[in-house]
Formats: structure tokens, C-alpha cells, sequence
């Protein structure tokens, strides 16, 4: 056999397989780690060189320079300059302390730390869930992101390796001024608006500027979980406000704006999550008057406001955002890995958030912002939308059904959203341990009050539609 020298054994001569499924420079990597490995090739053997692994395979020198390079990225190899590749000792694993010393308590805790480590941590590809906030990836368009992350890189590539603007992309701050404006909020971009990683980091920006500890913060219950563990971290004193069909409960919250004075409301006005329930005008028109009567300001969630398919009651429109301070992103209709989210206010707002933001973590990433900028401006995003929220409505149905099938009742069937809130007629929590010893990740109503009050319902997104075997295990639980 003809074999290639290294310091320290041989290489045998190899021959790539063209036309393959894979690449040549795969091909490459997998034969040299496939050796170095199984310790056919010895720590401190020198690899071929570039040239003579070229020649002998008839590769350019580039493609075994890119080889090389993958084995170096895997820690199988290391370059030293001048001398060339060496195969490199195995680092030996630390040993650690059995982790777990004694019994897990029989019952944890259901927050929404435990609903965010399952959902994010478990690493459990195949288990059930109804429980996700966002939709699956093929309801999504990858395709059309791809292509518009192409586009970007080609038209700003030089600027991919800058900070960007403090209050972030320029031109995407342009089309979303000129879509509100289409809502009814009047927003200039330089002045109204400022970019931000999701709507999660919104909120949060807000909160640090407005709530100090012992500060009361009015919630709606049910409302967003991850919002309560926020202002928990925060230490503010957290009210919540029944939210009905039409909006919240204006006589509570009269009651509680007169007896604790808040620094804040919060409030998911337009397709609410859980419930789905979009707000009232005449309760739109309460809302702003008892915040100007008892001068507290309102956070408007407007996440899921692009489910909607008519025109919505806004805040932030009636207001003119002078007491109202919108927060949106393109996360649950887009792509969540994008972390695109918008903030309007008043400038004078906007300008100390804007000098949060720098100090919390500098300037928000410009390829995601560029992407949603060329999605935005040549219209895809509109039409992609626009098929998202046929198939939702579509899916929404089909799950309400599947719900009743499974012995759970409506309060009635939502008009748009990627949630359905059902009744399952017993504790929800307990329904959600059985379930998690089966493999389903549940959302209980527990989890969506700020004193996570016992609950009976459930929050399910609808593509759990796609998934048949869950209401078989469902409807067993029950």
C-alpha cells in the first residue's frame, strides 16, 4: 500500500470520491478524524503537509487547507507555524461529584422558570407539546429568510462588521414608522422609535427605567408569565386585573389605580395571550382616561397583534403615545432566532432607553434588523403574513375541536391567535405533572396568574393539531 510519512506513522494514500454526497473537504476531515480517533495516528504526528496531501490526492491545496482547518476547529489537531499540523493528546474529561446526592423533592415547583427550562432545556426532540409559544419551523418560511439574510449581507456587508446605531437600523425604523402609521400611531423613526432584541428585552428596558423595588405594577391575569417573573426580579409590588372578552376590569381597575398608586399597567390589548381577546373601544377609551386621572403609564404588548386580520383598537393610536409605550417584534410570525422587536414612546422616553441599552449590552444586531428592513420593503413580509394567519385560523378550529373531543370546554373559540384557552375542569397543575411523567409539556392556568392562583385551564398553541398521538394521552389524563 502506498502510504503518505508522518512523524510519528503513516497516512495511506487516499483517494476522494467524486460526485458524492459529500463535499471533497469533508470527505478529507472525516478520513484524517476517523484515524486520530481509533489512534491509528498517534498524539504529536505531524500531518502530511498541505502540498503532499494535495499531489497525492489530486486536491487543490485549499481544500486540504480547509480540512486541516476543521480538524483544528475540533480540537483533534493543532498548527503550529512553520512546522506544520500535529495530531493533537486527548484532553481528558473532568470527573465530577455524583450531582445528585440525595432524592429530588417529589413535587417542584411550576413557574415560569420551570416552564422555560422545559421548553428550552429539556433536549427531548420527540416529546409532545401544547405548550410552546411559538409556531413550528415548517409553519414558518426559512426559504424566504434565507434569502433575504443573502440579500442583506451583499447590499451592507461592510457594515455586518460594525456597531450599528444605537437605536438601531435606520431603514427598518423607516418602514415600521410608515406601518404604524398605517395603524394609526403616528411615530417618527428618529425620534419615536428605538430597536430592540425581541419584545422580551422591551419590556425589560422599560422596567428598569420606570419600576424601582417596592414599586406597584399592575398586571392582567391571566396574562404573560414571563412578565411576572420580571417584575418578581425587580422586587415590584405586582396588582393583577381580571381581563375579561372586552378588556380589563375597569371598576378593579379604577379601584386599584385610586388605592396604590402604580407607576405602570401592563397590558396585552390586541389578540391577548392566553385568551386571545382583543380590546374594546370603549374600554380602550377608560383605560387611557384612568391613567391620565391617576397618572400611571401603560406598557402595550403588541406581540401577537399581527394575528389579528382586521383593524384592532390600539392604545398607543388613541394615546398618540404620550402616556402609552408600544413594544412588538417579529418573533412569533417571522422567526424567533431573528430577535428583531421595536419599542415606540415619546422621544424623551426613547432617548434614556435608548441610553439603557447601550449600557446593558451596546447596539442591537444589525443582519437581523437588515433582514426584516428587505422583508419589510419588498413586501414578503405582508404576503408571507398573510398565509401564516390563514393557516392559523385554520389550525385554531381543528384544535378547538380536538379540545372538546379530549372533554375539555371553551370559554368560547378566540377570533385569532396561536392560543386556545380551555377548561379542563380539574387542577391544572396536577394535569400538567401527569402529563410532563408522560413526555407532554402542558401550560397551566397556574402559571398565568402573578400569585399563581389554582387554575382549571389550560393554554394550548393550536399546532398541537399536528400532533394526534397528544390527544390520545390527553384525553387519558382526563
Amino acid at each position: 500500500m502506498t502510504v503518505l510519512p508522518t512523524q510519528h506513522g503513516t497516512f495511506p494514500l487516499w483517494k476522494p470520491v467524486r460526485g458524492g454526497d459529500t463535499t471533497l473537504v469533508e470527505q478529507l476531515e472525516t478520513a484524517f478524524a476517523e484515524r486520530i480517533e481509533t489512534h491509528r495516528l498517534r498524539p504529536g504526528s505531524r500531518l502530511p503537509s498541505v502540498r503532499k496531501m494535495a499531489e497525492s490526492a489530486g486536491l487543490s491545496r485549499y481544500t486540504v487547507m480547509e480540512a486541516y482547518e476543521r480538524l483544528l476547529a475540533r480540537g483533534l489537531v493543532l498548527s503550529r507555524p512553520g512546522a506544520g499540523y500535529f495530531v493533537r493528546s486527548p484532553v481528558e474529561p473532568p470527573v465530577f461529584a455524583e450531582a445528585i446526592t440525595q432524592a429530588p423533592p417529589e413535587q417542584s415547583k411550576l413557574d415560569v422558570t420551570w416552564l422555560l427550562r422545559e421548553m428550552f432545556g429539556t433536549g427531548q426532540s420527540n416529546r409532545l407539546t401544547a405548550a410552546s409559544g411559538i409556531l413550528p419551523p415548517h409553519w414558518l418560511d426559512a426559504d424566504l429568510i434565507a434569502s433575504a439574510i443573502r440579500a442583506a449581507a451583499r447590499e451592507d456587508s461592510a457594515g455586518l462588521l460594525q456597531y450599528g446605531h444605537p437605536q438601531g437600523s435606520p431603514q427598518l425604523r423607516r418602514h415600521i414608522a410608515a406601518m404604524l402609521g398605517g395603524q394609526g400611531i403616528a411615530a417618527h423613526p428618529d425620534h419615536h422609535l428605538l430597536m430592540t432584541a425581541g419584545v422580551t428585552h422591551g419590556i425589560d428596558l422599560v422596567l428598569r427605567l420606570m419600576v424601582q423595588r417596592g414599586d406597584t405594577v399592575l398586571v392582567e391575569e391571566p396574562g404573560w408569565p414571563l412578565i411576572f417573573g420580571r417584575l418578581a426580579a425587580y422586587e415590584a409590588r405586582i396588582i393583577s386585573v381580571p381581563r375579561g372578552r372586552e378588556g380589563p376590569d375597569l371598576e378593579v381597575l379604577e379601584r386599584l389605580a385610586a388605592e396604590h398608586k402604580p407607576k405602570l399597567f401592563l397590558i396585552n390589548s390586541v389578540v391577548h395571550n392566553p385568551t386571545g381577546y382583543t380590546l374594546g373601544a370603549a374600554a380602550a377609551h377608560d383605560i387611557l382616561r384612568l391613567a391620565e386621572k391617576y397618572d400611571f403609564m401603560v406598557l402595550e404588548d403588541d406581540t401577537y397583534a399581527d394575528f389579528h386580520d382586521g383593524t384592532a383598537i390600539r392604545l398607543a393610536s388613541m394615546d398618540r403615545l404620550q402616556r402609552v409605550i408600544l413594544v412588538t417584534g417579529y418573533a412569533k410570525t417571522m422567526a424567533a432566532g431573528l430577535r428583531v422587536g421595536v419599542l415606540a414612546a415619546r422621544p424623551d422616553i426613547v432617548a434614556r432607553l435608548t441610553d439603557l441599552k447601550l449600557l446593558a449590552g451596546l447596539c442591537t444586531p444589525q443582519l437581523g434588523e437588515n433582514v426584516m428592513a428587505r422583508l419589510l420593503k419588498d413586501g414578503h413580509y405582508g404576503r408571507h403574513l398573510s398565509r401564516l394567519r390563514q393557516r392559523v385560523n385554520q389550525a385554531r378550529q381543528k384544535c378547538a375541536d380536538a379540545l372538546i373531543g379530549c372533554g375539555l370546554t371553551l370559554p368560547y373559540l378566540p377570533p385569532a391567535g396561536i392560543f386556545v384557552w380551555a377548561d379542563c375542569g380539574q387542577d391544572s397543575e396536577a394535569v400538567a405533572r401527569a402529563a410532563s411523567a408522560k413526555g407532554m409539556l402542558l401550560a397551566p392556568g397556574t402559571l398565568f396568574s402573578p400569585t399563581q392562583a389554582p387554575s382549571s385551564m389550560l393554554r394550548f398553541t393550536v399546532s398541537a393539531v399536528e400532533q394526534p398521538e397528544l390527544w390520545s394521552v390527553l384525553k387519558g389524563l382526563l
